[in-house]
């Protein structure tokens, strides 16, 4: 699966890789805190970008989970 790819059904992503949602995520609210909204061992145990990719890509429901996080907290200028 091409990670560059256009979001087809969340056109505010298109252009946004998975990984620079999972990074952001990670320096805006952390790891412990993307794991209590999406409660995924690539996120509570031994969390790190490369584990997380694999995962969030052969995992539709985490990754739209994860998508949504990212949108909550960078598309409406959040400042959290």
């Amino acid at each position: 699966m091409d990670t560059n790819r256009k979001q087809e059904n969340r056109p505010a992503l298109e252009g946004i890789t998975l990984e620079m949602v999972v990074t952001r995520l990670a320096g805006r609210i952390g790891w412990e805190a993307m794991g209590a909204v999406v409660p995924i061992r690539c996120f509570t145990h031994e969390p790190g970008i490369k584990s997380s990719l694999k995962f969030l890509r052969k995992t539709p429901w985490a990754r739209a989970r994860v998508e949504a996080l990212y949108l909550e907290h960078f598309e409406k200028g959040s400042s959290l």
